[in-house]
């Protein structure tokens, strides 16, 4: 069932969902699976799962160091569908611009509808940690409203090189990103809504945004966002502070704002222990007031971890 079709389903309810990374390439699947079971005493109607673009390594060979490309975390659509089998559950898989041509893209896609997953998040990715900016890959999109035409083309049949005649057409329902504080790329909050009005007029059907500590720029975003004529399902992403680093590396990662008070609660804790914990509390109330204001979902990122967003889970769910 498509994403969509959950939160229609639900008739106004608020529903749970999370976010997976998949693990690092010779991990075990069951590490994974270890932290999606107490998760689905919720029942989320569908999972995320992040793609992970490639990154440079360097490889001794003949006492010089070679660079080769790599990818530590695949297995994406592989886990989306033991996922979907395992817990009957819809899932949703990452597709990104950056790392992959136009034709790996269809290739995924193709994958995707043959396994009967329904939806996808269409994504840019960020730049390689050797590039001060985003480069497309050569053949590949250089932004994600780009890969939300090409996603919504190939549902009605028209692949790259040619349209294909059939009455089993893919019918992927599209997410994609907003950003309350805005992109860390756009020049404005304005500028970044219009091209998130781009990838809607191009088909996109739900936005999730990227994580926010303050639930008033959340509402602002979203009253932003009608105003100039966005009005599909808009889901908040939320993620709880776990460890006090988080107070530098959420802003320069991520270039979100962290609340005085929490910023205060989190400097005073003895140890990362207590951090967890003020982290979760202030997640739960944070998701309360979301709920109490009619979010169609609380999508949480766990990050690979369950524990905490067991606890905010049970609180509200």
């Amino acid at each position: 069932m498509k994403v969509t079709e959950h939160i229609q389903k639900a008739k106004g309810e608020t529903l749970f969902s999370f976010e997976l990374i998949p693990p690092v390439k010779g991990k075990n699947i069951q590490e994974l699976y270890d932290n999606v079971d107490p998760l689905m005493e919720f029942k989320p109607p569908f999972i995320d799962v992040t793609t992970s673009r490639e990154e440079f390594i360097y490889v001794e060979k003949n006492g010089l160091l070679d660079k080769r490309i790599t990818r530590m975390r695949p297995g994406t659509v592989g886990i989306c569908a033991s996922l979907k089998h395992k817990y009957d559950v819809d899932t949703v898989p990452h597709v990104l611009c950056g790392g992959f041509t136009k034709e790996e893209t269809e290739y995924l896609l193709v994958d995707c509808h043959y396994l009967g997953i329904e939806n996808v998040m269409a994504l840019r990715g960020d730049a390689m940690k050797e590039q001060r900016y985003f480069e497309a890959t050569q053949g590949g999109h250089l932004y994600a409203v780009d890969l939300v035409k090409q996603i919504k083309e190939m549902n009605q049949g028209a692949y790259l090189h040619d349209v294909v005649e059939t009455s089993n057409c893919s019918n992927f329902c599209v997410g994609v990103a907003g950003y309350p504080e805005k992109h860390l790329e756009a020049p404005s909050l304005k500028s970044d809504l219009k091209r998130l009005k781009e990838k809607v007029d191009q088909g996109a059907d739900y936005v999730v945004t990227q994580m926010f500590f303050d639930n008033q720029k959340y509402f602002e975003f979203v009253a932003a966002a009608r105003e100039i004529g966005i009005d599909i399902p808009i889901i908040p992403g939320i993620k709880p502070i776990a460890v006090k680093r988080h107070l530098q590396l959420l802003p320069q990662v991520f270039k979100v704002d962290l609340p005085e008070p929490l910023i205060e609660a989190v400097e005073a804790c003895a140890d990362n222990k207590a951090v967890r914990q003020v982290g979760v509390e202030w997640c739960i109330e944070q998701s309360k007031e979301l709920k109490a204001a009619g979010v169609p979902v609380l999508h949480y990122y766990s990050m690979g971890k369950s524990d905490n967003i067991y606890q905010v889970a049970q609180a509200l769910f």
